[in-house]
């Protein structure tokens, strides 16, 4: 056994779970370090706190004059929490947050200090940040990009820094982050929404998208992954042959959580539980080692925020717990990927989910209307929601093991569906009173009853309806929910325009009653969107032939999943609703394919890293050692050797075939990267990497895997499957 793995695996044995108070009242602790409604109260005057009311409620804008009451009652409070330090803490286009620390300090005249931090320090700042992507927006030498508070995130203190959320824009107003267009694409939503939601109720005045995210991960020993090039460098492991046993008996799935693992969730819960994040659910995953969170449902801008600050305490938790969690979609290879599934729902300030069936036919009548259009608006804009979840490292998850597949299709389950074919045979035009009675009570009428009933799932489903919310379940597990959330709220933003347009055009132009125009647009959309509902298995052949009967699209990888972000159609739709504008989605598009780029090729270089340096150098050196057994035994046997040397002679031959063609692979897999770099055009280079690198890491890998089986435990340099996948 190599040192490194050696020392590694003696080092993980000798880990113990770290102890962890029991947190108590989890009520008593909830949000103590956010600066939340709670502490506005007890700090900020009367007019202040309007001010920041009105700010989160209808966007309206803080004065200077206030700006500095906020600032100066943070700080305060900030303060009496221990914080030293602020920051503006931000999501540029690498996917992660971002920040810079800033001391609550400043020199006064005479050489006295003081503390000090001021409404222009709270509302904008400029960090610089020029090396971040910004996809042409910007260049390196023209730094200035602006960060400003988003008052509708709360600040709150981590450690000893007051992290106060912001959106990151360029010097000509561009948005250089995740956050800007999330924000414009729930003003969009609310305003749609708002507008649809009046029909049934008009005491509405806005409407919330909220979010429920599942966050899958691995949990490894972090003596372990550090063994390991690939996983340090990657996030996943590049070449490991499979353990005998997987996930196959199912027995990890809702187990008992190991001792150690649940000594980390602990402390992890405690750690979210103070900084605001409702975390509720923790449970075990289907494959060894992999587990899940998720937390209370909550307005989609927080729940995002809330879910990448989560990844950073998972981070600093598990080193206090000597873990490394891998939030790569797919680390190991033959069992379940991670992903982050993104529950959707739209909630009015009424306190009604406009994705909830009611007790009544009106309220169902609501339900329906904001049921069919959400599926007429995946139907319209499919392909585009299927790039919002491209990346380099969700590729390798989206169609095995349990991850829904690049086609995107809606389950909505049979019953539901029974409903919809009812609703699409609706007599068009004025309804009789007896129609208007039939359909109310023996169609919408019914639908409480039908879904309490409907309790099916679809796993294999991208976007399925389960009750009151629509999941989204191609969300790779390191992806940054404000992504997909922008693209579909920017779309139901759309599509609840357009229905609005309609039938109030049927009501003004035909005098048809409110209802009626209702039921004949629904009628429309139920007819011509039903191509993207499917209830079947969608890993199947024959599925993928019936989507291309359908023409749905089946962007397999990122390249192809990217291009409809500039097709004439998209730009429309982003400039249309105020979303993005066009220099915005193409900077976007040509951030994501440098990233898709970036990821190949690093991995192909650690590929090549530990092909050269550490497997071929394992494997000859059993190879050295079976031949000196060959000649060592014809020295002794003379002819009688051969019998004896027979199975020797065979594992030296197969370790050598294996040797060959890893090398050969290796070498063509470095010169396919060095002609990938050579292309000037991004889009192009993407391509290239996905077609002309990627085919060697499966045939890279496999020799690899039997060279694994072949060479000595105790030569073989990485720290295998079986040693990582198995928490003690």
């Amino acid at each position: 056994m190599s040192r490194l793995r050696f020392d590694a695996i003696l080092e993980s044995q000798k880990r113990t779970p770290l102890p962890v108070e029991d947190a108590g009242r989890r009520s008593e602790i909830f949000a103590s370090n956010v600066f939340n409604d709670e502490r506005m109260l007890q700090y900020l005057t009367k007019d202040a706190l309007d001010s920041v009311r009105n700010a989160i409620l209808s966007g309206s804008k803080i004065n200077r004059k206030i700006a500095d009451q906020v600032a100066e009652a943070m700080k305060g409070w900030a303060i009496t929490m221990g914080a030293t330090h602020y920051t503006h803490w931000f999501q540029p286009l690498t996917g992660a947050t971002a920040e810079k620390h800033d001391a609550f300090f400043d020199l006064l005249d005479g050489g006295r200090a003081l503390e000090k931090f001021g409404g222009a320090q709270l509302v904008q700042q400029e960090p610089d940040a020029s090396s971040f992507p910004s996809g042409g927006i910007r260049n390196t030498f023209e730094a200035r990009g602006y960060t400003a508070w988003d008052p509708t995130s709360p600040a709150f203190v981590y450690g000893t820094t007051l992290c106060i959320p912001t959106v990151f824009v360029s010097y000509t107003g561009e948005a250089l982050d995740n956050k800007t267009p999330l924000l414009r694409a729930l003003n969009a939503i609310d305003e749609a929404a708002t507008g649809v939601a009046k029909y049934f109720d008009k005491n509405v005045v806005k409407v919330s998208a909220t979010l429920g995210w599942e966050q899958e991960y691995f949990l490894i020993d972090r003596a372990l992954a550090n063994s390991r090039t690939d996983i340090s460098l990657t996030g996943r492991t590049l070449i490991g042959n499979a353990a005998a046993k997987g996930q196959q008996l199912d027995d990890h799935y809702f187990g008992v959580i190991p001792n150690r693992a649940i000594a980390f969730m602990k402390e992890l819960e405690r750690e979210c539980l103070v900084l605001g994040i409702p975390v509720k659910t923790r449970h075990n995953e289907v494959a060894p080692n992999q587990f899940e969170l998720a937390p209370v449902f909550e307005e989609a801008n927080l729940a995002v925020d809330h879910n990448l600050l989560l990844m950073d305490v998972m981070d600093k938790v598990a080193a206090k717990h000597n873990f490394k969690v891998l939030f790569h979609e797919k680390p190991f290879e033959g069992i379940n990927g991670s992903g982050k599934h993104n529950n959707w729902s739209l909630t009015t300030d009424t306190g009604v989910n406009l994705l909830s069936p009611g007790s009544t036919p009106m309220k169902n009548l609501q339900f329906l209307t904001f049921f069919v259009n959400t599926i007429k608006a995946v139907d319209n804009y499919e392909e585009l929601l299927r790039s919002s979840i491209a990346s380099a490292s969700n590729d390798h998850r989206l169609g095995t093991n349990e991850a829904p597949p690049a086609i995107i299709s809606i389950f909505i389950g049979s019953q539901l569906g029974n409903v919809l074919d009812e609703l699409e045979g609706v007599t068009k035009g004025k309804l009789s009173p007896e129609e208007k009675t039939e359909l109310k009570l023996n169609v919408v009428g019914k639908i409480p009853e039908i879904l309490l009933d409907n309790t099916d799932r679809n796993r294999t489903s991208p976007f399925a309806f389960t009750g009151n919310k629509f999941e989204m379940r191609g969300v790779g597990s390191k992806t940054n929910c404000a992504k997909p959330m922008t693209i579909l709220n920017t779309i139901v933003a759309k599509q609840l325009r357009d229905f609005k347009k309609e039938v109030d055009a049927l009501i003004d132009k035909k005098s048809l009653k409110k209802d009626e125009a209702v039921f004949n647009v629904l009628r429309e959309y139920i007819k011509t969107s039903k191509r993207i509902r499917f209830d079947g298995d969608g890993y199947s052949v024959d599925w993928e032939k019936e989507a291309k009967r359908r023409k749905l699209s089946n962007n397999k990888n990122t390249p192809d999943a990217l291009k409809v972000l500039t097709s004439a159609e998209s730009l429309n739709l982003f400039q249309a609703t105020g979303v993005l504008s066009e220099t915005e989605i193409k900077a976007r598009q040509e951030v994501e394919l440098e990233a898709y780029i970036m990821h190949v090729q690093i991995e192909g270089r650690v590929l090549i890293d530990m092909v050269y340096n550490q497997v071929i150098p394992a494997a000859v050196e059993y190879q050295s050692r079976l031949i000196k057994n060959v000649i060592g035994l014809k020295e002794i046997y003379g002819a009688a050797h051969k019998g004896l040397s027979d199975t020797t002679a065979s594992i030296i031959e197969n370790i050598g075939e294996n040797l060959a063609e890893l090398k050969k692979k290796t070498d063509a897999m470095k010169a396919a990267i060095a002609r990938a770099d050579k292309q000037a055009d991004t889009h192009k280079k993407a391509s290239t990497y996905c077609d002309n690198v990627l085919p060697y890491f499966l045939e890279i890998r496999g020799h690899c895997d039997n060279l694994e089986q072949l060479v000595d435990d105790q030569l073989w340099p990485l720290t295998k499957y079986r040693e990582l996948l198995f928490i003690k």
